[in-house]
């Protein structure tokens, strides 16, 4: 008998993971589902998503106010993991996440001054807010990007400690600029909803509100997947990859472009939530290696399931407070960034 070549095992063991994923993804959308200050038996909510459930109090729950919050949940961790797993490949720094890097801090605050504004009505007020939200959002990730890549750039190089330190500052900044926004709005009744909004949660979800993030987040994941390569070859660096043909430059700020558009409309429709960003891509690392065109899909997958299990806690954890999911993630992704930073050796660039 032949011994299985490292290919062939590294693609069965790609397969494996993500059925697994795919396995979990589902068990958590089912829980999520089930679970909650009303408590439906499991059986009864696969029946309501057959269609098979007469209409009823239940029914309904599941339908019209679980399963879109459930969903956003979903969409949201995978575009939130895949953004992370380019920036890191990107400035070449497993540090690196929407959060650290301030874009989500730089959404945020395009997403307040639309809701403070008053466009559309308020959060989920309509298609008006449905599309202004996200545009603004994602103007705020861009401009933060930019921000952050011109202060970490000095002399025409950039270190990855460097940007994460930029990021982190700016992050800072934005933060207070919008809670300065939100303190002396004009609307003083959209300060609860913005503030608790701003600590990311999933609790505004409506069908509505599903439709741009699953269209960004397909659309992104499968241009980044054409660019996989390009990707792979940042990982040698930078004079490797220019060597093998690729323009840097312009190569880094399309995919910037292209993460701060995703980073934005995630943000927009969630709120701030941290470091699913920074922890996913690096399971997915360990479970399938760094090549991009299978770490994206195990990334999304594995984002997914771990929003969606943060939002299930977050609502049950202090029933029937509805705890932010962001103030979750931040709670058990601050101490794995601790971890993360001793464990990484001096002066390494990833």
């Amino acid at each position: 008998m032949s011994r299985e070549t490292p290919p062939v095992r590294h693609r069965t063991r790609q397969a494996l993971v993500l059925a697994g994923l795919t396995v979990a993804l589902v068990c958590a959308v089912v829980a999520g589902l089930a679970l909650g200050s009303v408590r439906i038996p499991p059986g009864e909510v696969l029946t309501i998503l057959t269609g098979g459930a007469e209409p009823s109090p239940f029914r309904t729950i599941v339908l019209d106010v679980r399963l879109p919050r459930v969903l956003l949940g979903a969409v949201v961790g995978a575009g939130l993991a895949v953004v992370g797993t380019v920036l890191q490949a990107l400035v070449r720094n497993r540090l690196a996440d929407p959060f650290l890097l301030g874009i989500s801090s730089g959404a945020s605050t395009g997403a307040v001054l639309v809701l403070v504004l008053g466009v559309g009505g308020g959060i989920g007020g309509g298609i008006t807010t449905t599309v202004a939200m996200p545009a603004a959002a994602f103007a705020g990730s861009l401009v933060a990007m930019t921000l952050v890549y011109a202060l970490a750039r000095r002399g025409g190089t950039m270190t990855g400690g460097r940007l994460v330190l930029a990021g982190v500052t700016v992050s800072y900044i934005l933060s207070a600029l919008t809670t300065l926004i939100l303190v002396v709005s004009a609307r003083p009744e959209h300060f609860q909803e913005a503030l608790f909004w701003s600590l990311g949660g999933l609790g505004s979800a409506r069908w509505g509100t599903l439709v741009v993030p699953a269209v960004v987040l397909v659309a992104g994941t499968a241009l980044l997947m054409a660019l996989a390569r390009p990707l792979d070859l940042l990982l040698v660096g930078e004079e490797g990859a220019t060597a093998l043909g690729l323009d840097t430059a312009r190569f880094r700020a399309a995919v910037f472009v292209l993460a701060s558009l995703v980073t934005g409309v995630m943000v927009a429709a969630s709120g701030a939530i941290g470091f699913v960003g920074l922890l996913v891509p690096h399971a997915a690392r360990m479970a399938v290696g760094a090549a991009h065109r299978p770490l994206l899909p195990v990334a999304a997958l594995g984002g997914s399931v771990v929003l969606v299990v943060a939002d299930l806690a977050a609502r049950t954890v202090a029933a029937p407070q509805d705890i932010p999911v962001g103030v979750l993630t931040a709670l058990t992704g601050g101490p794995f960034f601790l971890w993360l930073m001793r464990r990484r050796p001096e002066g390494a660039p990833v």
